[in-house]
């Protein structure tokens, strides 16, 4: 049987249940940090980017949702998206077809779903999704502001507080290796 990683299953039930792409993006994110060597990492770096261009169109973003799907695209190749348990023909037709509307001007929002291919990686997801309550294929529910404007809505203390800290690392590193020269 063939076992996915756990930040990517997670990716399929953010994406195709709770239709949440900024979390699609962070859990993606981390893994794909945690594990630079992984043979698979430029699929992961796509599965970012299409989650980053949904949520730009969503949003109201059509420069930024072109930009980051035309990545994704590049990114997700066949292979890749195969060994993913996914379509590859249908998702980067899906994807294809929506840079294509948004080029042309659409601006009206719909989800695109991940064809899944692998029954195991479905089964798996609406699992997930059965112990969480959640409902799978539903689409966005594109009144809920925390949904869509996540990134904006957030609580950013703890970054903001590291990165401070990072500053000032960086600060009395200068300073300390200055006065050890002079």
């Amino acid at each position: 049987m063939k076992t996915y990683p756990l930040a990517y299953t997670e990716y399929v039930v953010y994406f195709q249940a709770e239709r949440d792409y900024f979390e699609c993006h962070e859990v993606m994110e981390e893994y794909w940090k945690e594990h630079p060597a992984d043979e698979h990492s430029l699929a992961y770096v796509g599965l970012i980017q299409l989650a980053v261009g949904l949520y730009h169109q969503r949003r109201g973003n059509m420069a930024g949702a072109v930009k980051m799907l035309q990545s994704a695209y590049k990114h997700l190749t066949d292979e890749h998206l195969e060994w993913l348990g996914l379509d590859s023909v249908e998702l980067r037709q899906s994807i294809a077809a929506r840079i294509q509307a948004l080029l042309e001007g659409a601006i009206l929002y719909a989800d695109i779903d991940l064809p899944i291919k692998d029954p195991i990686l479905l089964e798996q997801c609406q699992d997930i999704c059965q112990s969480r309550g959640l409902s799978w294929n539903d689409p966005s529910d594109c009144s809920n502001e925390h949904l869509i404007h996540k990134h904006t809505l957030r609580d950013r203390s703890e970054v903001i507080e590291a990165r401070k800290n990072q500053i000032l690392l960086r600060q009395q590193r200068k300073g300390g290796s200055s006065n050890e020269l002079g």
